[in-house]
């Protein structure tokens, strides 16, 4: 009997182990962050250049600007997420649970953009596209809101809250060049600091 409960304890220790495990583990989407920041940035940036005859290029240019930049992430997305299968705290609850909803908010991104690129090419009429920028902001700020539950760490939540600001500040600059400027800006606001920040909680891998 003593054998049967010094087993039960050293289950529920273990057990008792793994969740303070997952509950402290690190965030490691910090990489991803800050490369779709810079990535998506650098895409807006590119547009607004291209809109107002800072380059001069064809009409499709900046369709294959946003095709060329999503394969770019695609693919620094697929290296990212392969180095952080090593990293410690990978598969804690926290790292899954904040992992799927910023899953979600990718697919539901390029869905969205998918959708109105259609609706555009069938239609003629690209004027649904000035929706893209307030659709990612929304989708950002739930993912942040959905980390900053799941970790209990406010700043996160705040900075879901900045995205929504920022989905509305897209709405108000619909229609106007400086759109791509302010797109820039928030993004660099909620997703590249933050990114940077989450970097800089992550263990050291030199043991």
């Amino acid at each position: 009997m003593t054998r049967d409960t010094q087993t039960i304890q050293d289950d529920i220790a273990y057990m008792r182990a793994l969740a303070q495990e997952g509950r402290h583990a690190p965030l490691l989407a910090g990489p991803i962050l800050v490369s779709a920041a810079v990535i998506f940035g650098g895409a807006n940036l590119g547009q607004w250049a291209l809109l107002t005859g800072v380059i001069d290029a064809g009409p499709w240019a900046p369709v294959w600007l946003w095709i060329g930049a999503g394969l770019v992430f695609g693919a620094a997305l697929a290296v990212l997420i392969g180095r952080m299968k090593g990293k410690p705290g990978f598969n804690s609850s926290g790292n899954r649970a904040v992992g799927a909803a910023w899953t979600a908010v990718g697919y539901g991104i390029f869905a969205t953009w998918l959708g109105l690129m259609a609706m555009g090419l069938k239609t003629g009429d690209w004027s649904a596209m000035m929706a893209m920028p307030t659709v990612v902001f929304v989708a950002y700020g739930s993912a942040w809101i959905i980390g900053g539950t799941m970790t209990n760490t406010r700043w996160m939540t705040l900075t879901g809250l900045g995205s929504y600001v920022g989905a509305v500040a897209m709405g108000w600059f619909a229609g106007d060049m400086a759109v791509y400027l302010v797109f820039t800006l928030v993004i660099f606001a909620v997703a590249l600091v933050p990114g940077l920040i989450l970097m800089r909680q992550e263990p050291s891998e030199i043991v």
